[in-house]
């Protein structure tokens, strides 16, 4: 409705037009990133929601729905779509929360019932975090940092630890996050320090060396300059934080000079020019799904589901609360 205010209402849906089809929503996820920022205010009204998506093709002026990850089932089939091919299925939609939608089923992702429904909900971040390693396309024993173990900087943690480095550590203030980071595969675990450089030193002491790459996913425009100085000669920073309206105290100083440093802004709805050759969005999602089918977060991440009917109070009873990695809605 406005900065800090959420309110859920009540209208009619029509039936769908002959060549979409409605679902019923089980589950939608609330963005512990993105829809911070609209909820506190720090997002230009002029901005696009994603120009990519027809659902969230309109501007951030207030009122307006958001969220992007919802799981339901298809209860209604327009006239021209194929009725046995689609009602009944279980699909994800990049769809603002609501309970029911309207939409052609080419922008549907079918979802098999073995992936529990808060799993699959996982999707748009494990894909933002597939786009985020690309970027910083880490190379055979390189020492990579992560900064921030929320939802996306863990689902990076766990894609990164596939990877032959010979270092890969997470920073990040909540212990219990640190926590999570290492059992998904995190070398090491630490918390920032009260300047850039102390938190240089530790992550120089839990990699051995100054960082080759490290990948920024706070969400914490102060903490871009503690990555900066945490990579050596020649090093890079993948910066996937969106900061909204916030500035990024940043200080070019001797340090990012003489040391060459790379800045890389990665973002998840395109493909990264120097990649498109060979990967398309279509691809990249194929990775994803497999991704999803072989994963199993229910162990690892403290997660909370409230229903709908409270969504108005869900931001601020919980979505400051560090220990939750994850907000589902139920329906």
């Amino acid at each position: 409705m406005a900065p800090r205010e959420v309110e859920v209402r009540t209208e009619p849906l029509p039936p769908p037009e002959d060549e979409a089809v409605q679902v019923s929503v089980q589950r939608s996820a609330i963005s512990a990133g993105t829809e911070r920022l609209v909820y506190e205010g720090a997002v230009a009204s002029d901005t696009t929601a994603d120009t990519t998506l027809d659902a969230l093709a309109e501007d951030m002026s207030y009122p307006f729905l958001y969220g992007y990850a919802t799981v339901g089932r298809v209860i209604a089939c327009g006239a021209a779509v194929d009725d046995a091919q689609w009602r009944g299925r279980r699909v994800f939609a990049f769809q603002p929360h609501a309970s029911h939608y309207n939409a052609a089923p080419d922008t549907l992702i079918p979802m098999p019932d073995a992936i529990a429904d808060e799993t699959a909900l996982y999707l748009p971040n494990l894909e933002t975090a597939t786009s985020l390693v690309m970027d910083a396309a880490p190379r055979i024993g390189e020492r990579i940092a992560v900064f921030g173990a929320g939802i996306v900087g863990l689902l990076t943690t766990h894609l990164l630890a596939d990877f032959p480095l010979a270092g890969l550590v997470a920073v990040e203030p909540s212990a219990s996050r640190r926590h999570m980071a290492q059992a998904l595969g995190a070398d090491a675990a630490v918390a920032p320090g009260d300047t850039p450089e102390e938190t240089a030193d530790r992550v120089a002491a839990a990699l051995g060396a100054e960082a080759d790459g490290a990948i920024e996913v706070s969400g914490q425009p102060a903490v871009f300059s503690q990555a900066v100085r945490s990579v050596g000669y020649g090093g890079r920073v993948i910066v996937g934080s969106w900061y909204g309206t916030k500035r990024a105290p940043l200080q070019l100083d001797t340090h990012f000079h003489r040391n060459s440093v790379k800045i890389v802004s990665s973002q998840v709805s395109t493909i990264a020019p120097v990649l498109r050759g060979r990967w398309t969005k279509a691809r990249r999602l194929d990775f994803v799904k497999k991704q999803l089918r072989q994963a199993s977060f229910a162990d690892i991440f403290y997660t909370r589901t409230v229903p709908i009917d409270q969504a108005s109070n869900v931001f601020d009873e919980y979505m400051y609360d560090s220990k939750y990695i994850q907000l589902f809605l139920s329906y």
